[in-house]
């Protein structure tokens, strides 16, 4: 996994809580946590800091990895422009991870492994994303839709469905408008 992500959940959890909660979050984990966002990782690094998130927290994995997305989301856009470009709404951005951002960043990374998405429309109105990756992260990818919503003022319904036999998990992504200044 690319260090970038590492320092996006970095940055979420000492936005979510503070800097002492991440080096607290590494040393339950056992890892040093010197991640350069050009590195490449083991996935187990991440997995550990998620166990420990949820010694910490009383959160489940899932919901760490939704909480931890949605907060990263802003961290990524800010390190790589690109990630917005010239969108206008979630929807947008959401419909360009795949052929554009995921291009950008193979551009940035050459050595990355993003997953891959598939889309559709739902009767109805919105968006069914599909998310394909090696690394199960669905919980995470939900919490990036999130953050995306966040991104354009935009309430998002995110409902992911369990994997499929072959690894595939669905979200279906509602825009509910703008959202609530609470």
């Amino acid at each position: 996994m690319k260090g970038v992500i590492f320092n996006a959940a970095q940055q979420a959890v000492i936005e979510l809580f503070d800097e002492d909660t991440w080096d607290d979050l590494l040393d339950e984990a056992g890892v040093d946590g010197v991640y350069s966002s050009v590195g490449t990782y083991d996935d187990a690094d991440l997995v550990a800091i998620v166990v420990a998130a949820t010694k910490a927290t009383g959160l489940s994995a899932e919901e760490v990895m939704v909480a931890v997305g949605r907060k990263a989301l802003a961290h990524l856009a800010d390190r790589v422009p690109t990630l917005i470009g010239e969108c206008t709404n979630a929807y947008e951005m959401l419909g360009m991870i795949h052929d554009v951002i995921h291009v950008e960043v193979m551009k940035l990374y050459e050595d990355a492994q993003p997953p891959q998405f598939s889309y559709a429309d739902l009767p109805g109105g919105g968006l069914r994303m599909g998310y394909r990756s090696p690394r199960n992260l669905g919980a995470l990818a939900e919490g990036l839709a999130l953050g995306v919503g966040d991104r354009f003022g935009e309430e998002l319904r995110v409902t992911r469905h369990p994997a499929t036999s072959d690894g595939e998990v669905f979200l279906d992504i509602v825009s509910l408008g703008a959202a609530s200044a609470d």
